[in-house]
């Protein structure tokens, strides 16, 4: 009853300060209404931090050339690899705050907030050091073409001189999702795209400082959005609020955090040093094909934003009142979610197609780079509805905090068959268009066997295995 009291405490001192609550109860109300309410700024927030790699390839891509648009696009399966790793334990993050929350366990929220921080300088020190040093075995790896290999090994090493800014955006950010607040992130990111894109404009046109330049552009940018989560916390007057003085480690906060977060870290950077591989055959096309592709994945970037915005309302929702023992409310969560999502990702998916050459020209008037772009568009768009069951049932399944079923199918799926088919592919010659195809052939296997083998099975639709399953959670 005492948890109770406090938080209407909390509220009235909010209300005293002139402030509006941001954080929100999943736990009553209208259910579509929740989902909308939260994957809107969320979506939002995913565009303008997408703006960052768009700006970039359009400046890039106009101004510098086809080998510079390359090398920029052409690194970001070895930068997700490092970056997916480091992105589990917020993830993992996300779902015990948001349980806890949803549970009003406040004592255990406030410990979660401040390890969850805390982890977030070490992991970005750590991933510092770690992709500089692996920077040119890494471009090696994946066969960069000679013309491309300085200016890729400019741009990796300045990015991951600068990854710190990411990694503590990216918790921060996460803590503010966990409680249902997923409006001022948007505002961070909006803050820094626009500093990223003046920044773009004034090292690359004005300075002729190339890929450096964008380098230097992009982390900057996410260092200010860094400083705007931490400082938010800071300023926060609810329970979740950060502060310095018990900034530390508390180890069964972490345990759990990790427990949750370690196999979407796993899976992340698994599934990202897989898609190296794919690069490695794109690649062997030339730099005009690492262009196209590269071009090609700036469009499939936001065609993904609602699907992905969703699949995190998703957890957040599942989270929350999987902490209130609301087994059934959760449930509907996520029925309500693959709706949402289909309904969303269909809209997006019509402009693309529609569009595709007229949007790939933003980026380069190269022929050849646009054949290849949209022969890339073409192939994979059209099989984004299977994302939408592969991401929104894995977000739901984190929620109730199993995430080791979603990783050993999404490993299975983006990995161990990916690699197979290129292996096979390999022996009876690949081509751009079967190379592409390595990737909605991955979708389609996540999503059925994601339904059949670990949802149909999971405490969301067996509510009799609940019960046991929030025992341990509790004790863990």
């Amino acid at each position: 009853m005492e948890l109770f009291t406090e938080e209407k405490r909390e509220r009235v001192a909010a209300m005293r300060f002139g402030m509006k609550k941001k954080d929100a109860d999943m736990t009553q109300g209208t259910i579509w209404k929740h989902i909308v309410l939260f994957a809107f700024p969320t979506m939002l927030g995913l565009i303008f931090q997408q703006l960052y790699n768009t700006v970039d390839a359009i400046i890039v891509g106009q101004f510098v050339g086809k080998e510079a648009l390359a090398a920029v696009g052409g690194t970001g399966s070895i930068c997700n690899t490092l970056i997916g790793l480091c992105n589990g334990l917020s993830l993992g993050a996300t779902v015990v705050i948001s349980q806890r929350y949803g549970a009003h366990d406040n004592e255990g929220l406030k410990k979660a907030v401040h390890t969850a921080v805390a982890a977030s300088f070490l992991l970005g020190a750590a991933a510092t050091a770690i992709g500089i040093i692996f920077t040119e075995p890494m471009l090696h790896a994946i066969d960069t073409p000679p013309d491309v290999m300085s200016s890729a090994s400019t741009y990796l090493t300045i990015y991951f001189a600068g990854i710190l800014g990411q990694m503590v955006y990216n918790m921060t950010a996460a803590i503010l999702r966990a409680v249902g607040d997923s409006q001022r992130p948007v505002v961070f990111l909006t803050v820094s795209a626009v500093i990223n894109t003046v920044l773009d404009l004034l090292f690359v046109i004005a300075f002729r400082m190339g890929v450096a330049g964008v380098a230097l552009a992009t982390i900057i940018s996410q260092a200010v959005s860094a400083v705007l989560g931490l400082v938010t916390l800071t300023r926060e007057k609810g329970i979740f609020r950060l502060n310095w003085r018990e900034l530390r480690i508390d180890t069964p906060s972490l345990k759990r955090i990790i427990s949750i977060g370690s196999p979407m870290a796993v899976q992340q950077a698994l599934t990202s040093f897989s898609n190296v591989f794919v690069q490695a055959h794109v690649n062997g096309f030339g730099s005009a094909a690492m262009a196209g592709w590269s071009t090609h994945n700036k469009l499939d970037a936001y065609v993904t934003i609602p699907i992905t915005s969703i699949a995190q309302a998703s957890t957040t929702f599942v989270g929350q009142n999987w902490g209130a023992r609301q087994i059934d409310r959760a449930r509907r969560g996520v029925r309500t979610s693959i709706m949402v999502s289909l309904a969303s990702t269909a809209a997006v998916m019509a402009v693309i197609l529609g569009f595709a050459r007229p949007l790939l020209t933003l980026f380069t008037t190269d022929s050849s780079v646009l054949d290849f772009g949209q022969t890339a568009v073409m192939v994979c768009t059209p099989f984004y509805f299977c994302m939408c069951f592969n991401q929104i049932l894995a977000g739901a399944l984190r929620g109730v905090g199993n995430s080791k079923g979603p990783m050993l199918v999404m490993l299975g799926s983006f990995v161990l068959f990916r690699q197979l088919y290129l292996i096979v592919l390999d022996t009876i010659g690949p081509t751009f268009v079967w190379v592409a195809m390595s990737y909605p052939l991955g979708w389609m296997l996540c999503a059925l066997l994601l339904y059949v083998l670990i949802y149909r099975k999971s405490v969301l639709c067996h509510p009799e295995l609940a019960q046991i399953q929030q025992k341990y959670n509790a004790t863990a």
